[in-house]
């Protein structure tokens, strides 16, 4: 599940839009407390031996918590999509983006090839409890009804990712034919996430070796 946040004054009619996935957020924030306690526990009390493992421990895991739960986010603004994602950052001008699609997971398609948008995860079991009651809004409105998913229930639910992709397909509409929002996609590594992990991965490694 996402959840849409304005980081710009909301008269502008092409604010800026960030999705996140709150419950990312929420239990990276519990994973990161829980490895700080265990850790700082383990160099506080621990050997000489165990305290070493517990730091590259630390420097190991504690950047892949953040890559894949705190990190991940959508940016929509006026001239292109930024997608951030655990260990790349991805830049894509709106006149870049050729297609937006939410099957298993959220993607975006440019002429540099199909991106996931990891903060945009899609919930196979929302898409389908909206499609019935989707489907039982139909019904009832055929049959008159005016109940929930009546003929004045109003439109029909959508599964979050879905909403997210139908909202970026129609800033896509609107801005990719700016001149502003032309320009080749822009791919870059998150190398301070990646060298942490690298570090703490070799200083555990040598550590169980000797």
């Amino acid at each position: 599940m996402t959840s849409p946040e304005r980081s710009t004054p909301p008269q502008k009619q092409n604010a800026e839009r960030s999705y996140r996935s709150p419950a990312a957020l929420a239990g990276g924030v519990l994973l990161l407390a829980l490895a700080l306690w265990l850790g700082g526990d383990a160099l506080l009390r621990g050997s000489a031996h165990t305290k070493l493992t517990a730091l590259f421990a630390l420097v190991l895991l504690v950047p892949l918590v953040v890559a894949f739960t705190l990190r991940p986010v959508v940016r929509a603004g006026e001239e292109r999509l930024v997608v951030r994602n655990p260990f790349r950052t991805i830049t894509l001008p709106w006149g870049a983006v050729e297609n937006l699609r939410a099957s298993y997971s959220a993607e975006v398609f440019s002429s540099g090839g199909k991106y996931q948008m990891w903060a945009v995860p899609v919930s196979l079991r929302q898409r389908k409890k909206a499609n019935r009651r989707a489907e039982r809004g139909a019904k009832a409105s055929a049959r008159g009804g005016f109940g929930l998913g009546g003929s004045d229930a109003g439109p029909a639910p959508r599964a979050t990712a879905d909403q997210t992709m139908d909202e970026l397909r129609d800033i896509r509409e609107q801005r990719g034919g700016s001149e502003s929002a032309q320009g080749e996609p822009v791919v870059r590594w998150a190398y301070e996430i990646i060298a942490p992990c690298v570090v703490g991965a070799v200083g555990l490694a040598v550590l169980l070796a000797v």
